[in-house]
């Protein structure tokens, strides 16, 4: 959430939002040249360039032939096509936060200033011309509180990372659950 919510132009790498990971490469099929060369160290980036697992089927969709190497373990049910059709998935949330990003303008342009917060929570507001967002995020693995300054208690939440925004109330604090994100737009702006 992050990564998305703030200016400049997003980088995502394949696999990203899907959330794969580094996948575990065996000796013998490591193709990278400088993990060849020099073997043990971690060096080289064949865990970060496996195939693309596009669906359930052999190979995961990605190729008729032998992939180059090895699909993530779980392949089977973390794939773009299973995915796709989960509501709560990784991949439909970074869809949720590209169209918002492409909504509001104040996500890739506007200004941003931080605010007060305590714990393991960072808030930022965003801001251009027309509108105000606030993105707080629970960095911890604890339930979080945020004291609201007035403008913000009266917000709309637009997202949540764990999905629920109809369950947010916001008022003088937001509760936030373990390594949760929130999106809200002030109600003169929206």
């Amino acid at each position: 959430m992050l990564l998305l919510t703030l200016r400049g132009t997003p980088t995502l790498y394949y696999g990203d939002e899907l959330g794969i990971g580094l996948v575990e490469i065996p000796h013998e099929q490591v193709q990278d040249p400088r993990e060849l060369r020099e073997p043990g160290l971690g060096l080289g980036r064949d865990p970060a360039r496996t195939p693309m697992p596009w669906n359930s089927t052999a190979n995961a969709g990605f190729t008729t032939g032998t992939p180059w190497l090895p699909l993530n373990p779980d392949w089977p049910v973390r794939n773009v096509e299973q995915l796709a059709h989960a509501p709560q998935s990784l991949l439909a949330l970074y869809r949720r936060l590209l169209a918002l990003r492409r909504a509001h303008r104040a996500l890739s342009v506007g200004e941003i200033a931080l605010l007060d917060a305590d714990g393991n929570v960072l808030a930022y507001e965003r801001r251009s011309i027309d509108e105000r967002l606030l993105i707080v995020l629970n960095l911890g693995d604890r339930p979080e509180t945020l004291a609201l300054p007035p403008p913000w208690r009266e917000a709309r939440a637009l997202l949540s990372t764990l999905g629920g925004e109809d369950r947010l109330t916001v008022a003088e604090r937001l509760a936030l659950r373990p390594a949760e994100g929130v999106i809200l737009a002030a109600r003169s702006s929206v």
